[in-house]
């Protein structure tokens, strides 16, 4: 890749589904029992990481996303069972 195409790559940042995503994770925390600092502890994940992420300010990557489900021994799908609006055209 060039220079010059690798500045007209576009970061992609969907806030509606991050927010979904926050709300999801801080829902399941809660009902598994775990404060943010228990599940940052627990996880390896910082606590500021862990805030970040349940107030949709971070895009959180796959790798974190497994550590959460494994730490909170839900199904990965769990964290993914919210339903996101289609993209406007």
């Amino acid at each position: 890749m060039t220079p010059r195409q690798q500045s007209d790559r576009i970061l992609i940042f969907d806030n509606e589904g991050i927010k979904a995503f926050a709300l999801q994770l801080k829902k399941i925390r809660k009902r598994e029992g775990y404060t943010q600092s228990q599940l940052a502890f627990e996880s390896g994940i910082t606590l500021s990481q862990i805030a970040r992420i349940e107030t949709a300010r971070i895009n959180p990557t796959l790798s974190t996303v497994f550590t959460l489900a494994r730490t909170l021994n839900v199904p990965l799908t769990d964290l993914f069972n919210f339903e996101l609006a289609p993209k406007e055209k």
